[in-house]
């Protein structure tokens, strides 16, 4: 059974930092990629950021802006989303999921629960 369980969110005041894990459990991955995923209320689900779990095929979304970073580590089975300069409008849950490329998207197949990230002005 695929487990993937968010941790590292919480309150934090405008221009602090954080850093999310996503560790993976009960599959192989090293034929995936891991994507970070937010979603706040009233709002749709988008994609922050991703990376192929053999470390290449790294992406942002435009709203990053240069102020994350996602990376791994294999031995954790671990993925990290470094969160910086963070905002007010970063404030969201956060997921992370596991994809597969297929043709030229990635389908998701297993989706953590989420962990909150809260931003204070």
């Amino acid at each position: 059974q695929v487990q993937l369980v968010e941790s590292g969110g919480g309150l934090v005041q405008a221009g602090g930092s954080l850093r999310l894990s996503c560790t993976a459990s009960g599959g192989t991955f090293s034929r995936y990629t891991i994507g970070w995923f937010r979603q706040s209320p009233g709002k749709e689900r988008e994609i922050v950021a991703r990376m192929n779990w053999s470390g290449g095929g790294i992406h942002y979304a435009d709203f990053v802006q240069g102020r994350f970073a996602i990376s791994r580590d294999n031995a954790k089975n671990t993925v990290y989303l470094q969160m910086n300069s963070l905002k007010p409008e970063d404030t969201a849950l956060y997921y992370c999921a596991r994809g597969i490329w297929s043709g030229i998207t990635v389908r998701y197949d297993y989706w953590g629960q989420g962990t909150q990230v809260t931003v204070s002005s």
